[in-house]
């Protein structure tokens, strides 16, 4: 039924398309501000997203804490006791897709905490961004204690490195196919809805004036410069939503970062593999890692991949500024 209905919303999403698209080009020329405001809704709306069956058991098992931030309430979850573990989702998606890492942590004697990110599951709101990711982390780090480490996925990961920057402090971090910032995803969105280049630009000021930042602030291999803490990025070469060149040049940037790469897990699949779970895990206890052989999702020490991995942070930095 899961399947079903999600091919559904696909099929309903590309019947859309062409109209957005159409519309864009219309409002483009004839109401360049509101197709500006509409984008801005668009761009930062996440689509909803609801855990599975199995997610709401392991959150029913936790200790629920809401928090309020910019607001609004933050629905957040605890697990277990010890050195505080915090986990952050990525964009339209739910804490509990990290569950995976809730037994595996609290068996080793740490405490996890969870949050739906504002806009997103049980929280309240309605858009969201790297801000509003960030400011409800450093809100919860604030309340329930010091993070140990922050083990981060997708979207997630940038707002663990802006709230580092804002004064967040933490042991260690693992990053899981990390997006190194807007410029990638504003790009995709922009051709995928066929938003002119005026309009995406006008977005963009208004978006900073909400935002009250720049969108060069959330430049992830620029503000890894800044970083001391250790890294380990987990990143799969078959992920299709955030390419792999991204962990790769958060991982160039990044002092002393180790980048692992996985193959055949995809973007979210690699959230629920016992090996990657098993890496995140020994580095957050400050195990050593052992670099993995011999089958189709193995782990790849970053050594094997050093000269192409620098080959893509190169033409990283080369792109130009949306």
């Amino acid at each position: 039924m899961r399947r079903v209905k999600s091919t559904i919303v696909r099929l309903s999403e590309a019947t859309l398309l062409p109209s957005i698209r159409a519309a864009f080009t219309i409002l483009g020329h004839a109401a360049p501000g509101l197709a500006s405001r509409w984008a801005l809704d668009l761009f930062f709306t996440p689509r909803g997203r609801r855990g599975s069956r199995r997610i709401q058991a392991v959150l029913a098992a936790g200790r629920r804490l809401d928090l309020t931030v910019r607001g609004r309430r933050v629905a957040a979850w605890s697990w277990g006791d010890g050195p505080a573990v915090y986990l952050v989702h990525g964009w339209a998606g739910v804490g509990g897709q990290l569950a995976a890492f809730v037994p595996a942590l609290t068996g080793q004697g740490f405490r996890v905490v969870a949050f739906d990110a504002p806009g997103h599951g049980a929280s309240e709101g309605r858009r969201s961004s790297i801000v509003h990711f960030a400011d409800a982390l450093r809100a919860l780090a604030a309340r329930e204690g010091r993070p140990h480490a922050v083990i981060a996925h997708s979207l997630g990961a940038a707002s663990v490195a802006r709230a580092l920057t804002q004064g967040l402090e933490l042991e260690r971090a693992v990053f899981i196919g990390p997006t190194g910032g807007p410029r990638d995803w504003s790009e995709r969105f922009r051709r995928q809805l066929g938003v002119p280049a005026h309009v995406m630009a006008s977005m963009r000021e208004r978006s900073e004036r909400w935002l009250g930042a720049r969108w060069e602030d959330f430049d992830v291999p620029v503000l890894a410069r800044r970083q001391s803490a250790p890294l380990l990025i987990l990143h799969d070469r078959d992920d299709d939503e955030v390419p792999w060149s991204d962990g790769a040049a958060i991982a160039s940037a990044w002092p002393g970062a180790r980048l692992v790469t996985t193959t055949g897990l995809g973007h979210r699949r690699i959230l629920r593999d016992e090996r990657v779970v098993s890496q995140a895990v020994a580095f957050v206890k400050g195990e050593a890692l052992a670099a993995g052989s011999g089958s189709a999702s193995a782990l790849e020490a970053s050594l094997f991949f050093r000269d192409e991995r620098d080959a893509y942070s190169a033409s990283w930095k080369m792109m130009p500024s949306v």
